[in-house]
């Protein structure tokens, strides 16, 4: 039987826009009231109004991807940046001597092979649901791919480490200020109310991910061929091999160390500072470098190795554009706010239960055009959390809707800058990565509802 040919990630995602395109000719433009609060835009409850069609046509088509390089240009420049200052560290060979250090390590402690993906998960889910780590694993996925390569397992597994276990711990945070502190805030509930709940759900979400990811990749180790991406991840093993015959030199040590000082201070600055994009960005280009001068490159090579690793992730510059450029004529066509409009018209009248499971799944929905936590927060919560006081559900529930529905469907949206920048880092076409992550969402999705019917029972609060 011959095997089915999928399009590349740039078609897939071109595909998207078109389809998104022919949906502003469908449906009816419309617009909420907005107003400021905090400094954030949030929509006004009760305030939707019919707006001006907008469809829009083949002109908007192709001039929407210029624009999607303008609105997503900071996390462009960030994954440009990161990609060119790795290939710095990388090109002295420190990083695949530590990763192939690291793997003799492993193979010859039992203990670390059983721990290695729960631990790492566990904090990586910790900085999810702390600090909300989204744009930040980024980094990680440089090095968890080819450490995951070199255990045995593939770029799947590797990715997954860090991504899928901030993933949920971003879906199930306890105290993620971008999402959770934003929603009670607008809703008007203490901070950090409802903490017991929110971590109990933290830690069934963040074992039922490791469990996953570790069961798959004990099959991977035993039969690579069963990986969708053996084929593919043929670079990557390529690499690994030449790898094996770099040894560790002191020189390699006190790069591993400024890098590893690096990834201190990437946590640190976005926990205690306050660092986004920009100052992580900086940060990463001193730490090129830095390693430029104790690996004695000249000027002129410590540039050419920075350009060499940007151009790179040209490909995951296009495909973060497009990613973009699907809420670009979703935007300009003005039917965001009336798909909005509509799936909050579908939780009405119906037991609290099931509103509040409703919820989620429109949160799930709205997430797909509206892939910002915060943003979403802005424009999803004045609705949702007025509608629940009228459903019978409390606003704490209708918090934790927003956050899972919000969180969860992240690691799958191809409208997601971090996610496809994440699949871009690990050289993983997005059908591949939708193909192994589709059954750990209909986990997640079941997880969601179920974790949703107790709040409801026991007027979860303080109201």
């Amino acid at each position: 039987m011959k095997k089915i040919q999928l399009p590349d990630t740039l078609v897939l995602i071109f595909s998207i826009m078109i389809l998104t395109a022919a949906l502003t000719w469908l449906i009816p433009g419309g617009e909420y009231q907005r107003h400021e609060l905090n400094g954030r835009s949030v929509v006004v409850p009760g305030s939707y109004r019919p707006a001006p069609h907008h469809p829009q046509g083949i002109s908007a088509l192709l001039t929407a991807p210029i624009r999607g390089f303008i609105e997503a240009a900071n996390i462009i420049a960030f994954v440009l940046i990161v990609g060119g200052a790795f290939f710095v560290v990388q090109k002295t060979g420190a990083v695949d001597a530590f990763i192939h250090y690291l793997a003799a390590v492993h193979e010859r402690s039992r203990w670390l092979r059983i721990l290695f993906i729960p631990l790492t998960m566990t904090v990586f889910s910790l900085f999810g649901s702390v600090f909300g780590m989204s744009e930040e694993v980024l980094p990680f996925i440089l090095v968890f791919v080819p450490l995951a390569i070199s255990l045995g397992y593939d770029s799947i597994t590797g990715a997954a480490i860090p991504f899928v276990g901030a993933g949920v711990g971003f879906a199930g945070a306890f105290m993620n200020p971008f999402t959770v502190g934003i929603a009670q805030g607008i809703s008007g509930l203490p901070p950090s109310s409802g903490f017991a709940y929110r971590a109990a759900v933290w830690a069934v979400v963040t074992i039922t991910a490791i469990v996953f990811v570790a069961l798959y990749a004990k099959k991977i180790k035993a039969h690579p061929r069963k990986s969708r991406m053996y084929e593919a991840d043929a670079q990557w093993r390529a690499e690994h091999a030449a790898a094996q015959r770099i040894e560790m030199t002191a020189r390699h040590r006190w790069i591993i160390a400024v890098f590893s000082l690096s990834m201190i201070l990437l946590i640190l600055g976005v926990k205690y500072q306050g660092w986004y994009i920009q100052e992580i960005a900086a940060l990463f280009l001193g730490m090129a470098i830095l390693t430029g001068f104790i690996s004695h490159l000249s000027v002129s090579a410590l540039s050419r190795s920075f350009v060499d690793g940007a151009k790179e992730l040209v490909q995951v510059a296009f495909i973060i554009a497009l990613a973009r450029s699907i809420l670009v004529i979703a935007s300009d066509g003005l039917i965001i706010d009336s798909i909005l409009h509509g799936l909050a018209g579908l939780v009405s009248g119906v037991h609290p239960v099931f509103a509040a499971q409703l919820m989620f799944v429109v949160q799930s929905a709205v997430n797909l055009f509206i892939p910002s936590g915060s943003g979403q927060a802005a424009l999803v919560m004045p609705i949702m959390a007025p509608l629940s006081d009228l459903l019978h559900v409390t606003r704490q529930t209708a918090v934790l809707a927003f956050q899972m529905g919000d969180g969860f469907t992240n690691l799958i949206i191809p409208t997601s800058g971090v996610t496809m920048g994440v699949l871009g880092l690990a050289r993983i076409p997005y059908e591949k990565w939708f193909g192994w992550m589709i059954s750990l969402q209909v986990i997640f999705f079941a997880l969601a509802l179920l974790l949703l019917i107790p709040p409801v029972l026991f007027s979860w609060g303080p109201f």
